[in-house]
């Protein structure tokens, strides 16, 4: 049992003043007599026993009203939280290919990085104890967002990723050095890297292989997603119009390093050839790594100053009733 606004209770103190007020305003006679023998003649008696009957009922049902302002309220809780998310740093490729249209959303062709912002929503949503940070990169990475709680934020940067923000390119390697070293300094009981590519790694200070080397070595783990179709996949470009056409282009994913990467750093390398497939990756992704943490918290309660307000209406209608039946009083 609590009660929802406590702050009520200290109407109490004003109740009985309420009562005096109205005590005093009673005593201002109502009809002027030359004499009162005549009225205590037919006046019956105990009068003083009638008003402290009324006056009780009347107190009782202020008080009963004042306690149904504190909103008193009936229910459990349950509190066993022992809660220890991971760290989680999103690596997703921006570079030109990324706007091949081989993937759908809701019935309609989209292009990959469209879809992967789809899919990584859906993965955010579904860790609300995680910090996630982004990193985007194509010729060089860019630090999107850094570790946060505050998922809403991170969505919004996320809607803002943009093929041609950085120059073009795929620096794989670099791309995964940034999002190691934003979990080096991390005490998470778990930390992990998601990274996205449609393409071959051709340009980077790092090599995919050396910066896998030193996320092993701190015990990171890389997931490796490919994203693309397999054989040709439909690019949009401007004919000598204006006009937007595609032309198929062929998928170049180089599986070899990605499955290198993830394999060396405890991880698992994925292919993403439509936007289920895209889906189940991120949702396998998402069962692999969860930290443990004690279950549950919920709390549940129930409004019961209906339980106060009923016998706080029923004590002023037997007030009324009584004042005009047996203990009524002359004026």
């Amino acid at each position: 049992m609590r009660l929802a606004s406590p702050w009520a209770l200290a109407l109490l103190a004003a109740v009985p003043l309420v009562l005096a007020w109205a005590r005093r305003r009673a005593w201002s006679p109502a009809v002027r007599w030359p004499s009162l023998d005549v009225l205590r003649a037919v006046a019956p008696a105990g009068a003083d026993r009638r008003r402290a009957v009324l006056g009780a009922l009347r107190l009782a049902a202020l008080g009963l009203l004042v306690m149904a302002l504190a909103r008193p309220q009936a229910g459990s809780v349950e509190t066993r939280v022992h809660r220890e998310g991971v760290d989680v740093v999103l690596a997703l490729d921006v570079s030109g290919s990324m706007l091949a249209e081989d993937f759908t959303l809701e019935g309609r062709r989209a292009n990959r990085l469209e879809a992967v912002k789809r899919v990584v929503r859906e993965f955010v949503g579904d860790r609300p104890d995680d910090r996630i940070g982004l990193v985007l990169f194509s010729a060089r990475p860019y630090t999107q967002t850094p570790l946060t709680l505050d998922h809403g934020w991170l969505l919004e940067h996320l809607e803002r990723a943009k093929v041609g923000m950085i120059e073009d390119g795929t620096a794989v390697g670099s791309a995964l050095a940034v999002a190691t070293n934003r979990l080096r300094a991390s005490t998470a009981p778990g930390r992990f890297v998601v990274l996205l590519t449609d393409g071959v790694s051709n340009t980077g200070t790092i090599t995919p292989q050396t910066a896998a080397e030193a996320a092993a070595a701190l015990g990171i783990k890389v997931y490796t997603v490919g994203a693309g179709s397999e054989g040709m996949a439909p690019y949009p470009v401007r004919d000598l119009f204006g006009n937007t056409v595609y032309r198929p282009v062929p998928v170049e994913i180089d599986e070899k390093t990605l499955r290198a990467i993830a394999d060396k750093t405890g991880a698992h390398y994925f292919r993403a050839t439509d936007t289920d497939s895209l889906r189940a990756v991120y949702a396998e992704i998402d069962r692999a790594e969860k930290a443990p943490f004690e279950a549950p918290e919920f709390e549940e309660w129930r409004e019961a100053y209906a339980w106060l307000l009923w016998p706080a209406l029923a004590l002023v209608l037997a007030e009324v009733g009584l004042g005009h039946t047996v203990l009524r009083r002359l004026p």
